[in-house]
């Protein structure tokens, strides 16, 4: 039996590599709009956080996410990802 391997990906607050399921990818699409991918498979610059509370309030208070996508990101959006990971 072949082993699969396991995509990992590196938390942008953090700096964790993690496997892929654990973290949430954000994305900024061509038409500047910022969504949360739970596919993973959307068009657009991306850019993945742990799946956790403190590790968004970080992101949102050091910016790092608007620096990674290189746009601005609306509070409503930060509610959204809150919302996914509280799922």
């Amino acid at each position: 039996m072949k082993v699969r391997k396991i995509p990992l990906r590196t938390c942008v607050v953090t700096k964790e590599t993690l496997p892929k399921k654990e973290l949430l990818r954000i994305v900024r699409t061509k038409e500047k709009e910022v969504k949360v991918d739970e596919t993973g498979k959307l068009n657009g610059r991306g850019a993945y956080i742990k799946k956790d509370i403190e590790v968004l309030e970080k992101a949102k208070k050091t910016n790092i996410l608007e620096k990674r996508l290189e746009c601005k990101i609306e509070d409503n959006v930060y509610e959204e990802i809150k919302k996914c990971i509280e799922k």
